[in-house]
């Protein structure tokens, strides 16, 4: 059989931790044969998985490694400019890339299932970048092969230089990033797929739509906006209420995070750690809840 390839994950993040920290941890326990690295000032978080590493840095310090290696003066005053980065983060990190068959963007806003059972070795060995979603790089999620030339690829949009350098949060990920790979991506889907057909970067990517950002503003399995409600998690297993046999890559709970979560008082650190603890927990609109 051939080798599983070498993934890791390249997550800068600023601040504080947010309050899920030791479930999405728990998560990444879960995937013992890939890999994290976080650059961070939030310190280490407790019970830290074998295949998470976090090298402490300051947030100046971190933009100006950023700086030298791109050649640019990155200074965001708001760390929320780092979404804008993520295209470039294969080529500011490579020295962290030896030995990795691809590396990873993505958030901390989500919880992981089994992601080889997803991206298995047959899939990965067809493409050099593989995004979540049809009609755009996934910014929560996206893998892309760690050669020179993929490295490179965020420097073929416009003007990055001068967009990577002012304060103003331009989406890159999606946005240019995305219009790389995918011309014309409101096109009719026949023309769609034709204009993809004269793109190289297109013809070695893949963009397939994987449902794990419900309540936004792609329609659901089934072609509705009716999405699930509850995603349940079980040793390292995702599912939710509306579709129970199928097994999910990941939950990207930023419509929850962002709304009805955002008026409630945080749970207690302490809940948290024990919830991370429990073999089975549940996220809803409520949060998490252990999963009896």
């Amino acid at each position: 059989m051939a080798e599983a390839p070498r993934i890791c994950f390249l997550i800068p993040y600023f601040g504080r931790w947010p309050f899920w920290m030791p479930l999405f941890l728990e998560s990444c326990r879960r995937n013992p044969d890939i890999d994290w690295l976080l650059f961070s000032d939030c310190g280490l978080p407790e019970g830290l998985p074998e295949n998470v590493r976090v090298e402490p840095i300051d947030y100046a310090s971190y933009c100006a490694q950023v700086s030298a290696r791109l050649g640019i003066n990155f200074a965001p005053e708001n760390p929320y400019k780092l979404c804008d980065l993520k295209p470039a983060l294969g080529y500011v990190h490579q020295e962290h890339l030896k030995g990795y068959d691809f590396w990873a963007f993505g958030d901390l806003d989500l919880i992981y299932g089994r992601l080889r059972e997803y991206f298995t070795t047959a899939r990965l060995a067809r493409y050099d970048l593989y995004s979540t979603h049809a009609r755009r790089v996934s910014g929560h999620l996206c893998l892309i092969r760690n050669t020179d030339t993929m490295r490179r690829a965020f420097m073929r949009m416009p003007r990055w230089q001068e967009r990577l350098t002012d304060q103003t949060h331009h989406a890159l990920d999606e946005g240019a990033f995305s219009r790389l790979f995918l011309w014309r991506k409101n096109f009719p889907d026949p023309l769609f797929k034709l204009v993809g057909l004269f793109n190289p970067l297109r013809r070695r990517s893949e963009f397939v739509e994987a449902f794990s950002t419900p309540d936004g503003c792609i329609p659901w399995l089934d072609g509705s906006f009716d999405f699930p409600r509850r995603w349940f998690w079980k040793e390292g297993q995702l599912s939710n209420d509306r579709d129970a046999a199928r097994e999910f890559p990941y939950f990207h709970f930023a419509i929850w995070k962002r709304g009805t979560w955002s008026g409630r008082p945080l749970p207690a650190p302490s809940a948290i750690d024990e919830l991370a603890r429990c073999p089975a927990w549940v996220v809803s609109e409520d949060g998490f809840s252990q999963w009896t």
